[in-house]
């Protein structure tokens, strides 16, 4: 393992142990970090990303818990204090589409919802961990966007694209309010990413070939395209980079 500015570091990674987030802390632990895996369902894979790192001489901390409540945002927090003993990178992975709802079939509680999973909780961990980031000369954050925060998402996306489109605006809002204490903050926007549940779940393969037919680069992407960014972005804590958000989609949106 070649030494890097990520060697040593202490990471939490929320809903880290599924789709993109599980290539993501699989991404951190061969460069070199602790990783503290928080998941909401995937145990399995979390205790086995555990066992990866633990067997690479690492701290690995694992804990389960629902993010849109703020007793189990401060705990994730504060147990990964105790497990890794500090924290440089918070990567802000968790969220959902739930269910695809046109505006006429909105309900006020389904709004909420997917609004919280996305968007609240988000709010809960950053300000939880923020004083403990603060706490570095250098540290950094990555929040996890979307495409359809940039385009508005598929017809049924409306909470979800909202929610991940006021992801890029908390970004840049607290870029500017982190950033004298030592904090970076950016977020990577992905597109069309196959192989995930989210896609499994929420896209069918008629549309998927359809929106990969009008992708500049002829593909769809995969989780590591994801990881590698993010990889980037964190490492980047000690950089010049701050308020950004990284566009990963292939072409489709370029701005």
């Amino acid at each position: 393992m070649i030494k890097n500015k990520i060697t040593g570091k202490n990471i939490l990674i929320t809903a880290g142990a599924q789709g993109i987030g599980e290539s993501i802390t699989k991404h951190f632990i061969d460069s070199g970090a602790n990783v503290a895996i928080h998941y909401f369902s995937s145990a399995d894979t979390a205790n086995k990303l555990k066992a990866y790192a633990i067997s690479k001489g690492q701290k690995a901390f694992v804990i389960g818990g629902d993010l849109t409540k703020e007793t189990d945002a401060n705990t994730l927090v504060d147990k990964t204090l105790e497990a890794l003993g500090g924290l440089d990178v918070l990567i802000n992975n968790a969220g959902s589409l739930v269910a695809r709802r046109m505006l006429n079939e909105m309900d006020t509680e389904f709004w909420h919802k997917v609004m919280d999973i996305n968007l609240t909780s988000m709010m809960f961990v950053t300000r939880a961990a923020s004083p403990y980031l603060a706490k570095n000369e250098n540290s950094s954050i990555v929040n996890l966007a979307s495409l359809a925060g940039r385009k508005g998402g598929h017809p049924g996306s409306l909470v979800y694209s909202t929610s991940k489109g006021a992801i890029l605006t908390f970004t840049r809002a607290l870029s500017s309010e982190l950033g004298p204490q030592g904090i970076r903050v950016n977020a990577v926007a992905p597109g069309l990413i196959l192989g995930t549940s989210f896609h499994n779940t929420h896209t069918t393969k008629e549309s998927a070939a359809a929106t990969t037919a009008g992708i500049p680069i002829q593909r769809a992407g995969n989780a590591d395209d994801v990881a590698r960014a993010v990889l980037f972005l964190a490492s980047e804590y000690d950089g010049f980079i701050s308020g950004a958000t990284l566009d990963i989609n292939g072409g489709v949106y370029n701005m």
